[in-house]
């Protein structure tokens, strides 16, 4: 799965030097970041869960 993301991003960042659109790398990189949180906040919440 993650050579896929890793060609995914390859081929986002070679469109945005072909076309100069470089306003995308900042929205994919906020978007990568929120889906991290997502992830890592679903896999330890039942963890936390319980202390409350």
């Amino acid at each position: 799965m993650l050579k896929h993301v890793w060609t995914l991003m390859r081929d986002l960042f070679g469109f945005a030097r072909q076309n100069k659109t470089w306003w995308i790398v900042p929205l994919v990189v906020v978007l990568l970041l929120l889906t991290l949180f997502v992830v890592v906040g679903s896999v330890v919440a039942p963890f936390l869960y319980p202390l409350y």
